[in-house]
Order: structure tokens, then sequence, then C-alpha cells
């Protein structure tokens, strides 16, 4: 029997979930605890530890559900996969004992799933191997016996879809029967029997020396003996004091096998492929064999250097239309409720300071970015398609041969790709990477690609300066700027890794092997779910950050008071009044002039107060080093305000042109698009030109204004050196650059 170290009865069991990348195991894992995880990091290490309790345990014990990374084999080749491992040997202290391990397999892919899957059935812990995807597998022709392949693992095994929820009960009922019944007998380690006499022996011999200072059921110690002997990679922990003692034994034995003409670093790989070779023979049937399936023929075409590439600028061409395209209607909407607001408080507070941060600080701050939700919502929705499709994996195949050329590794892309939606997990995601110089690498050029904290200052930007124009009748102009940011973002990331590759970080990519996974159709559920997670993380930031730096702004923009200020422009006003009371024609057009000269001297009152608030003066302070990119001191404000989070941008221009134009806005019902699209010089040109808000859009594009984004990479890097580097470098950058667009447009001839 089987007896590892049980948990005391007091405390939860602890269940982990294991599997390939891409096998499913994170949606199983969302299923069985119904998303309510508790995320945090091993220690020590910047690999994020997920953990839940499942759901619909019975008794007062519960069961812990740990969500393993997902890894090839026990042979670790980054920093995820060596947490696996770990965690699969009990290496660390602060992960409890094991009670049961669900190791899951993508159906589809059997064959090559069942590599990991008997590694992990060989350490002996209480095992039940779970086939998710049965209805993929069943499509591709591909027949399994559940039966003999259980009689062959000597495990428990199960089917399931869990995307579509069928099986889960009947893999709970099998892990709480493991948890509570007689615990079978391990199977043996069928890999054991195909290797050399030598390398078998010195396996049993180190399995017994490993069993005298570390407490360890005899098939964990041969499983891990084989690692040490075959793996290069793989160490005992360093608190085991005959660490030493066993690595001289390794070295020796090693040196055996060499003399043996036993090549050590391939024999139990090629003796493992055997046992996993007769197992799918004899429990699978693949009636597809030899034919070339639907999957193969979409990929012949959306995989293509050329119709590829092409076929994924359309699909990102289509997803920035249809954002600006549908996303007016719920804008609309959304203004709506935030004007009522607005209208309400102001109505239901007195007027006063308290009035003016509510309405001018909170409900315009706040307000202001909330209103983009819906471009928040339409964007994660099509992320969320792409991923669920298995397209994205496509895109990153068809984007290596372009980072390849400009050094960096092919698994960079998923990271920058993540950083599409947020660079904080993008740059977490580079933990996958094996080489530190170009994980690095990609670090620093993560945040040039345009996440949604961008998106609301775009879409701001190009609705007050791009012209509502078409291009070839159909493609909207402020669409295809959009993209442009994009495309920029992404295309400078290349150029800047590539120069990283070049001066600071030197040194050769590997080359990337990646799984394409199957074609499926999308989960509703799981697409909007995803939709939801981003959209929640989007009102929560709005419902602190911006808040906390709107009612700030709001304090900045309005004091210190200027006695002088309103008395000027209160008699101003009462001249005003008196020539309205004395004038001898009061007929409609000229109430109108009277309304407009009030809400006129309303509007230069506000201004004169913001260009002599604290934030004013902000502004104006760094408004010499801003006017060659041809922003004002106003932008200025926006600019500082929005290092905290890009989006603040919006709010503080929110906050800046209510204070400004308070009045006439509240009575025309002015949007701030309409607002800033309004704004003129002295001269009467316009301000937020097409020049001016394509420059303001490319500064955006390249500045690290983003706290959380400086906070993660000083975690990531265990140091200030890089975070501190990259601030300084995209800030640079992006002053020239914008500096380059505006120079450059008014030589061209634009204003």
């Amino acid at each position: 029997m089987s007896t590892p170290y049980p948990t005391p009865a007091s405390q939860p069991w602890q269940v982990v979930l294991t599997g390939n990348p891409n096998c499913g195991k994170t949606t199983l894992f969302n299923t069985l605890t119904g998303l309510r995880a508790k995320v945090g990091n091993y220690a020590g290490v910047t690999v994020e530890r997920k953990e839940g309790r499942m759901l619909g345990v019975p008794g007062a014990r519960s069961v812990t559900v740990l969500d393993l990374p997902g890894t090839y084999s026990l042979s670790p080749q980054s920093p995820d996969e060596k947490i696996a491992r770990d965690v699969l040997l009990e290496h660390l202290p602060e992960v409890p004992s094991l009670d049961l391990v669900v190791v899951v397999l993508d159906a589809s892919n059997l064959e090559r799933n069942l590599y990991y899957a008997t590694q992990v059935v060989d350490l002996g812990h209480p095992t039940v191997v779970v086939l998710n995807m049965l209805d993929v597998a069943h499509e591709n022709g591909l027949q399994i016996d559940l039966a003999a392949l259980a009689q062959k693992l000597g495990v428990p095994t199960l089917a399931l879809v869990a995307s579509r929820g069928e099986g889960i009960q009947d893999l709970k009922t099998e892990i709480l029967k493991s948890l509570t019944g007689t615990r079978i007998k391990a199977p043996d380690n069928a890999t054991l029997a195909q290797l050399p006499l030598p390398l078998h022996r010195a396996v049993l011999t180190l399995a017994d020396s490993i069993g005298i200072t570390e407490s360890r059921t005899l098939h964990r110690r041969q499983a891990e003996a084989l690692l040490l002997l075959s793996d290069e990679r793989s160490t005992l922990p360093s608190s085991d004091p005959a660490s030493p003692k066993l690595a001289d034994f390794i070295t020796s034995a090693r040196q055996e096998f060499e003399a043996a003409k036993i090549d050590w670093r391939t024999i139990a790989i090629e003796a493992r492929y055997t046992v996993v070779s007769q197992i799918f023979q004899s429990c699978a049937v693949d009636t597809h064999a030899g034919r070339e399936t639907l999957s193969d023929r979409i990929d012949s075409v959306l995989t293509h250097k050329f119709w590829g590439i092409l076929i994924f600028l359309a699909i990102m061409t289509a997803m920035f239309q249809t954002i600006f395209t549908l996303a007016e209607y719920p804008k609309a909407w959304v203004e709506t409720v935030v004007s009522t607001i607005a209208l309400a408080v102001g109505q239901l507070v007195p007027p006063g300071d308290l009035h003016s941060l509510l309405v001018d600080g909170v409900v315009a701050g706040v307000g202001s970015v909330v209103i983009f939700l819906p471009q928040i919502c339409l964007l994660f929705l099509f992320i969320g398609l792409l991923e669920d499709t298995g397209y994205m994996a496509r895109a990153a195949f068809l984007m290596d041969r372009l980072m390849s050329k400009v050094g960096l590794h092919g698994k960079s892309f998923i990271p920058m790709l993540s950083s599409f939606a947020c660079a904080i997990p993008g740059i977490m995601a580079t933990r996958t990477i094996e080489s530190v110089k170009d994980r690095l690498v990609t670090i620093l050029v993560a945040p040039l690609m345009s996440c949604s904290a961008r998106l609301p200052v775009y879409t701001l930007l190009i609705g007050a300066s791009i012209p509502n124009k078409t291009v070839l009748g159909i493609l909207k102009l402020s669409a295809l700027t959009m993209l442009s940011m994009y495309l920029l973002g992404t295309l400078v990331a290349l150029i800047m890794a590539w120069i990283f590759k070049k001066t600071l970080l030197r040194g050769e990519p590997p080359m990337l092997i990646m799984e394409l996974p199957p074609y499926k159709r999308p989960v509703t559920k799981v697409v909007l779910r995803h939709m939801w997670e981003r959209a929640r993380l989007f009102l929560q930031r709005a419902g602190t950050v911006i808040l906390g730096i709107s009612i700030l702004l709001w304090f900045l923009s309005t004091y210190p008071r200027q006695p002088e200020i309103l008395k000027d422009f209160a008699a101003r006003k009462a001249q005003t009044v008196q020539q309205w009371n004395t004038s001898p024609t009061k007929d409609s057009a000229h109430e109108t002039a009277y309304n407009l000269a009030l809400a006129e001297l309303d509007n230069l009152e506000a201004g004169e107060k913001l260009r002599h608030s604290f934030a004013g003066k902000l502004g104006h302070l760094i408004e010499p080093i801003i006017a060659p990119l041809g922003f004002d001191w106003k932008i200025g404000i926006g600019i500082i305000a929005s290092f905290a989070a890009r989006e603040v941008f919006v709010s503080t221009m929110s906050t800046v042109y209510n204070v400004g134009a308070g009045a006439l806005a509240s009575e025309t019902n002015q949007t701030l698009t309409d607002t800033l699209k309004n704004e003129k010089r002295s001269d009467g040109t316009q301000i937020y030109s097409p020049l001016l808000g394509i420059t303001l859009m490319v500064f955006y594009v390249f500045a690290l204004q983003c706290v959380s984004t400086v906070a993660v990479v000083r975690r990531e890097t265990n140091s200030w050196k890089w975070p501190i580097f990259q601030w300084v470098y995209m800030g640079a950058l992006a002053w020239l650059l914008a500096f380059l667009t505006f120079q450059g447009g008014k030589l061209l001839g634009f204003q």
C-alpha cells in the first residue's frame, strides 16, 4: 500500500492539478473552485501560486486545490516548470504534503501528454488522471479505451470536457473517493525496466541513499534518483545534508555510463517514450491517421508567411473598426448616465467647495474614464474570442519569424501580446523564458505595447482631433489611427529589442518549439468571464486610483484661492447684468447673447483660477520642456497627473476643462471630447488639431506612465536599476518621437 504522510485531520486536504500547457487545466481549476482563487507567489520567487477551495465538499474538512504551472516534463526549463517539479517532489516547505495529484491530459494530443503523465504517476503520489477535451479527440478520429488506459497507468482515469462542465461531478466524486478511501498500491515504474543495467543499478543504489536522509516513499526515491542521474538541471534540496556526498556519487556514476557508451542525457527519455508508445498503442486507435485534418488545412493559410500576416492585419483592423463603430451606442448611454448623476449631485449639494469637489472632481474625473468601459469590454471580448479559438497561438507562430530576426525569443510573443491588455501580466508571463537575458529584454520592451489603459487616451484624442472620415469607403479614419498607434508601439518594441540584444544584453535566442492547440468553438461563458474580469479591474481602478487622483487634482486646481480674481470677475459680471437690465431690447437673440457673455465670463474666471492654482503652476513649470512638442501648460498638468496611471490623463483633462469651462459645458451638455474639439487659441485656430492629437498619442505610446508597472519590474528583476533605466529610456523615447512627429508635421505644412 502507498502510505504517504497524511495531512492532519484538522487541515484541508491538499490536491494539485498538473499537466501540459494548453490542456485545459486552468479551466478545470476555475470550474472546481468557482473562481474563488487566492493568488500569491511561492516563497523566494516570482512564480504565481494559485489555489482555491473545491466546491461541493461535504463534511467539515475542506479540499484545497493548487493549480501548478503548465509543464511538459519534470526536467524544468523555466522558473515556472521548476516550481511544478519541486511541488510534486515536495521540496517546498511552504507547500503542505500532497494528498492527491490530478494529472490533466489533452485527449486530442494523448501520446505527447502521456510522457509527463507517466513521470508524475511514477512519483507514487495517490493520482487521478483526467482526459480533457475528449470531444476534440473524437472529432480528430482518436478513439480511446479508458479502461485499458487506466489499467496500463495503474491509476483511476476519467474523461471530461471542462469547458462545458461535462464529467466534473464524476471527477469530484473520484477525488473525494481517493482522499477518503483506501489508497491503492502505486504502480511499478515501467521506465526502469527499459533502462540499461548499469543505469538501473545506479538508480536503485541512489534511491536507497536518498531514503537514508529523506522521508520519501520508494517510488518517489526511485523517480527522483532517475532524474538526478539523467538530468543536469535536477538537484536535491539545498537543505539536504547529504547533497555533497550524493553529488559525488552522481558524478562518478555518469563517468561509468560514458565509459560504457551509455548516453545518460537521453537514455531515460528514450526509455520513457518506449513505454508511452506501448501505452498509447494498447488503448488508442487513430482512425484519421495519415489524413490531413481540417485544422491542418486552416493552418496552411493562417500560418502562411504572406497570407497569414495579411489575415492577422485584417483581423486587427476589423477589431478596431468594430470597437469604434459598436462602442458608440453604449458609450452614449454611459455618458447620459454620468451626466444625469452629475446633474443630480449638483442639484442636491448647495454651491460651494463640496459641490465643486463632487461635480467637477469626483463625478467629472471618474465619469470621464468610466464612459470608455464599452471600448474596454469590446477589446477584451475580441481578445477572449481569439484566445479561446486557438488563433493566438498561430499569431505567436507568425510573429516568431519576425521576432527572431531582431533577436527576441519566440516565447516573448505571448508576454508582449498579454501587454496589449496590461503590461503587468505581460511582464509576469516572461517567467516562462529560460534565458535571463531574453527575459530581461522582453521585460524592457513589453510596456511599449499599447495596453488597455492607453485606450481611453487614444479614444479621447482621436474623437477630439481626427476628422470623422472613411478610407476606401468602409474603413473609419479613427479606427486606422488607433491601429497605427498599436502597430507603432509594436514596431518600436522590436527595434528596441534589437538594440538591446546588440548592446546591453548580447546573446543568441534559442529556437522556438511551440504547441499549436486545436481550433475549437469559443465557449461563451469563458469569453464573457474573461471580458468581465478585465472590465471589473478597469472599474476597480477607476474607483480607487483614478478617484484618489481626481480628488487630489481637484484640490490642486482649486487652491490657493485668489480673492482679487473673484473680485475682478464679480465686477465684470455685475456690469454685464446691469447692461442687460437697462437694455431696451430683450428678444431671444439678445437673451442668448447675454447668456453666452455670462458663460464666457465664467469660463475666463475659472481659467484664471486654474492658471494661478497649484496645478497651473506645475503645468507652467514643465511647459518649457513640452512646448517643443506643441503641448501647453494644461496638457502638462495631464502629463504630470498621469504618471501614476495613463488613463488618469482623461480624468485630469476633464477636471481641468470642467474647471475652465464648467458653466458652459453644463448648460450645453458638452462631453470632454466636444470641449477639447472646441478649444481655440487666441488667434482662433484649433488647439487639438490632427497634428497635436497624433503627437500626444505618440507621446503616450512610449512614455512609461504606470507606477504599478515600475513596481512589478522592480519585483521581477529584484533590482531598482532596470525599472529606473526603463522609465528613463521610455521617457526619452516618448519626448524624442513626439518632437519629431510635431516638428516634422509642421515642416510638411500641418498646423
